[in-house]
């Protein structure tokens, strides 16, 4: 089958236009996490929980974590995808005195679990402080 240039033009116009269609519903689907509260309890990676009823909120499109104001970390803008039908999110904390804190999160259904590593910032004893692993998961607050 021979094609000419404008029949090549509009296959590629439906193409792309497929493509991009799909792309605003999946943001769509992904960006679902202003308004939702959470709690969670959390601990160092592979050891229980030493940090009971967390609450992290999601709204005006960024995240917080209630336990964590009390080592300076604030509001952070916070970014999600649509992974296997559920909902990931990242966002990076940050505190003057305590470092980062890089978040990775995973909702599904009523619930969200994830991994929080907290890159200390250095000082005078710990010049080069190794990064410290977290793990969270909880529950819609209701």
């Amino acid at each position: 089958m021979r094609m000419d240039l404008k029949h090549v033009l509009v296959l590629a116009h439906c193409i792309f236009g497929l493509a991009f269609a799909a792309t605003p519903v999946a943001t769509l689907m992904a960006a679902s996490l202003d308004g939702k509260v959470f709690v969670v309890d959390s601990g160092p990676k592979g050891q229980p929980a030493d940090e009971k009823d967390d609450v992290l909120t999601f709204r005006e499109s960024r995240f917080h974590s209630k336990s964590c104001d009390k080592y300076g970390f604030g509001t952070a803008a916070y970014t999600t995808t649509n992974e296997g039908g559920n909902v990931v999110f990242t966002t990076e904390t940050t505190s003057e005195k305590q470092g980062r804190l890089a978040w990775r999160g995973k909702i599904e259904g009523g619930t969200i679990e994830g991994t929080v590593v907290h890159y200390r910032k250095p000082g005078f004893f710990n010049r080069n402080p190794e990064p410290r692993e977290l793990w969270f998961k909880g529950r819609v607050k209701e």
